[in-house]
């Protein structure tokens, strides 16, 4: 017979930080999930139309980034669950210029 594994428990900082954020909670965050990134040129923009294909730098397969109010914070994997598309978290990143 196994036991259920236990919650890590969070260390007092976090606690404290989570507190200090509390009257943050429930503004609304603009999530974005970026695909890819590519680059062309305005003669190239000029020529698109409908069934065009424009290369991206990410190999196929390549984890999805995850950016919140346009700064990278993870990346994951694309999962479906019933008839919603989800990202599964795979790596939290350290937005630039912070040290965690």
């Amino acid at each position: 017979m196994s036991l259920p594994a236990e919650k890590p428990q969070a260390p007092p900082v976090a606690d404290a930080s989570m507190a200090l954020l509390a009257p943050m909670h429930d503004i609304e965050c603009a999530v974005d999930f970026i695909i890819g990134t590519g680059r062309l040129k305005v003669r190239d923009c000029l020529r698109l139309e409908r069934q065009s294909i424009v290369a991206l730098e990410q190999s196929g397969g390549a984890d999805l980034e995850l950016r919140v109010h346009g700064v990278p914070l993870a990346v994951g994997e694309v999962v479906i669950m019933d008839d919603v598309t989800a990202l599964r978290l795979t790596r939290i990143t350290t937005p630039a210029g912070m040290d965690l």
